[in-house]
Order: C-alpha cells, then sequence, then structure tokens
C-alpha cells in the first residue's frame, strides 16, 4: 500500500515521541472537550501549561510576577508578524522584565525565564497534531505543532508522497498561507519543517523556497547520504531536546536593513562547525591548552560570515572563556567592512555592538581592556611601526580569541 499523509504524520510523532516528546491529538484538547486546553480556537498558547512551566523555573519569583510575564508573552505589541516573533524572540532568549512589590514594600526588578536552555530535562515538550486555530474568517489546522513549556516553537506541514500535486513546495505554499490566516501562531514560532516523506526541508518565518535547507545528520558524525528518506534524519537532527534548544538560544539572527527583516537560521554543517569550534576553543584557552583553537575551512557561498558570527555569539557566552575579548582579523579594508556590517546586523547574538580600530593606536587602546569587546581589524595593523622589530606586548590574558578570516591567504610571517 502507498504511504499516506496520515502515515507519515504518525511516523513523525513516533520520532518525536522516540526523543521524549509527548504526542497529544489537537481535536482532544479543543475548546468545549473535556481535556480542553484553551478557551477558544482563537488562542495559540496553552496557558496551563505555560503557568505550570513558569512556576517551576522561577520558584523564588511571586505570583503576580509570573502573571505579569504571561500577560506581556500574551500582548502583541505591532501589526507586524515579524517585528512581534523578534520581540518574542528576545523574551524566549532573555528572560522577560517584571516589577514585583517585596514584602518590605520596596519594588524589585527581575526577569520570569519562559524555558531553561541549560537543563533541558526541566521543560516540558509536547507534539500536537491536527492543531486548530481560528483567526478572523480562516479556519487552519496545521499538521504538527511543536510546544515548549505551552508556546508553539515549531510548525511541521506535511504532505501525502503518493499525491503527485502534494508535494513539498505544496508544504511550502502551504505554510505561506498559515502565516497570512493564522499569524498569531506564527508570533512565537522559531522554526518550520516541511516534507513530503521522502525530502524534507527547514526555515524560519522569512525563508523563502531557496532557503529551506535539508538537515543530513543526526549526530554529526554521519552525514546522510541524498536519495534516503530525509524526514526521519532531520526529526531527529533537529528535534533532540538539548539540540532544539542550542539551535533557538545560539544559532537564530535577525538581520535588519532598515527596511526588511531577514530570520536566519544555521545550516547543518555551520551548527556543527560552530560548536565543535567552541569545544575546541575553551580546550586551547584552558592553562592546560596550547592557545590554537584550530581552522574551519568553507566552500564557496557555505555562510562563513554566519558562521563566523554564530561561534562569536556561542563563545562569548561560554562560562568557561569569562566574558572573552575577540579579535576579527581581516587582510582588506573591504573584507573588514563587510564582516563588520554582518556582525554589527547580529548584536542580539553577540549581546554587544562590534566595533572597528581606526588605527593602530585606536586598536592597542580596544585590546587594553579587562575583558568584553568584540574588535574589527585588519592584520596590517598589528605588523609594527617602522622604529620597532615587534610589536609591543598588550596581554597576558587567555581569554583573548583570534578569529582570522581567509586565513589561507595572507596572515603569515608576522611575529605576534
Amino acid at each position: 500500500m502507498p504511504l499516506t499523509e496520515s502515515d507519515i504524520e504518525e511516523a513523525t510523532l513516533t520520532w518525536l515521541a522516540s526523543l521524549g516528546y509527548t504526542s497529544v491529538f489537537g481535536p482532544d484538547i479543543a475548546p468545549e472537550e473535556p481535556a480542553a486546553e484553551r478557551e477558544s480556537f482563537q488562542e495559540v498558547l496553552l496557558i496551563r501549561h505555560l503557568g505550570d512551566a513558569l512556576c517551576r523555573l522561577n520558584p523564588a519569583m511571586p505570583s503576580d510576577a509570573l502573571e505579569e510575564a504571561i500577560r506581556k508573552v500574551t500582548r502583541q505589541q505591532s501589526p507586524s508578524l515579524l517585528v512581534n516573533n523578534r520581540a518574542f524572540h528576545h523574551q524566549l532568549i532573555k528572560g522577560i522584565d517584571v516589577e514585583y512589590q517585596r514584602k518590605d514594600g520596596s519594588i524589585a526588578g527581575d526577569q520570569v525565564r519562559l524555558v531553561d536552555f541549560e537543563n533541558p530535562e526541566n521543560n516540558e515538550f509536547l507534539a500536537v497534531n491536527q492543531f486548530t486555530v481560528i483567526e478572523g474568517q480562516q479556519n487552519r489546522r496545521p499538521d504538527i505543532v511543536i510546544f515548549v513549556n505551552g508556546l508553539p516553537l515549531a510548525v511541521i506541514e506535511l504532505k501525502n508522497p503518493a499525491d503527485e500535486d502534494a508535494t513539498i513546495q505544496t508544504a511550502f505554499q502551504q505554510l505561506q498561507t498559515y502565516k497570512n490566516d493564522i499569524p498569531s501562531l506564527f508570533t512565537y514560532n522559531e522554526m518550520l519543517v516541511i516534507s513530503d516523506g521522502l525530502e524534507a526541508r527547514a526555515g524560519t518565518l522569512t525563508s523563502d523556497w531557496a532557503r529551506f535547507m535539508p538537515w543530513r545528520t543526526i549526530d554529526e558524525k554521519e552525514i546522510a547520504p541524498k536519495g534516503k528518506p530525509e524526514l526521519d534524519v532531520l526529526i531527529k537532527g533537529i528535534f533532540e531536546k538539548s539540540r532544539f534548544l542550542d539551535l533557538i538560544k545560539h544559532f537564530i539572527v535577525f538581520e535588519s536593513d532598515g527596511e526588511k527583516i531577514a530570520k536566519k537560521m544555521a545550516a547543518y554543517h555551520q551548527y556543527h562547525a560552530v560548536n565543535k569550534a567552541v569545544e575546541c576553543t575553551v580546550k586551547a584557552c584552558s592553562p592546560q591548552g596550547d592557545r590554537r583553537a584550530g581552522v574551519i575551512w568553507h566552500t564557496q557561498g557555505s555562510g562563513k560570515s554566519l558562521s563566523m558570527a554564530f561561534y562569536a555569539g556561542k563563545i562569548i557566552l561560554h562560562p568557561a572563556m569569562q566574558n572573552p575579548t575577540l579579535v576579527v582579523l581581516n587582510d582588506r579594508n573591504d573584507l573588514d567592512d563587510q564582516l563588520f556590517d554582518t556582525f554589527a546586523a547580529c548584536q542580539d547574538l553577540l549581546r554587544q555592538a562590534p566595533v572597528q580600530a581606526e588605527d593602530r593606536e585606536n586598536l592597542k587602546e580596544l585590546l587594553s581592556v579587562a575583558s568584553g569587546g568584540v574588535i574589527f581589524t585588519t592584520i596590517q595593523k598589528f605588523s609594527p611601526e617602522e622604529n620597532r622589530e615587534k610589536y609591543p606586548f598588550l596581554s597576558d590574558r587567555r581569554n583573548i580569541i583570534f578569529i582570522a578570516d581567509e586565513a589561507h591567504r595572507s596572515q603569515y610571517g608576522f611575529n605576534l
């Protein structure tokens, strides 16, 4: 018998269950059902689950502060879906700012965590199939919605491989329809997945068809050969709990040119390369390390600039690095400007604004800090001045990280 869309849906739920997700049939928790989790089909959050998670993750926080956090999550500030999505992403990663009154009458400020990124098992993961949402006159039912602590963070749309008219591109078009018809569901979306049971792709809210990409490995040890059914590898490669949360926290960026917002997520090769580079960097910077983190080779069009930004964002937050200083080296001013622009667009990921060294003296000033900073410079600024044989000693800190772009081309021969 040929596979049906229902078969693919059941297989996907089985794979998710193997990762520790709880499967829930959407109609069972629909409004007015005995096990209802929503008061109306307009609601897209599972409020009871969200409230339980906030109590669990923020045990010292008073109830009125948690209620304020829920109000802020449910309140949409803009008519723009992307503006709201970006604001929610910030809340998800950083926490929600709240104020509450202490017992002595003073006002305290704090942050409510929506997700525990460090301890994945401290969160609740649900896979809800056939989740109906009604907005205005539109009634839509995505195939599978992934909820973490009651928040709908991913949508999976599936099509029947036996139907010639129901292709993976049809699934992509279906998601575009959902975004227009039920945008409230996508305010909270971090990831979109499409599949016809054979091919499978992942993307974000702003990804066009070309930017929906396959995910070809589960644990980086083996790359799935082309031609093999892709959905199981994608599900197990992306939605393993710690990997899913890691992708959300460290591997999603919003870039804006002042007019358009683009939401970008790492491809599988970027994700695994960056994590390996972070691991090697931490080891190299340890007291027993040799200070050589390693080399990543990139092919043209593989997303090198974003890989560097993802690496920078994650190494900055690594507790072992103790607020490092990053120096991004290039050998041409135009390339320095281009890469700087990429990093400047990723300030949320970097938690700070990068700076460009104006000249040699400015570079020395920028490097003479106790911690922190993302500094861009050309390699030429490290060459000794005419009256010196060597560049002056600036620091013996082990957490100054050099990221050399185009290192194969010109960054040899300097006595640094």
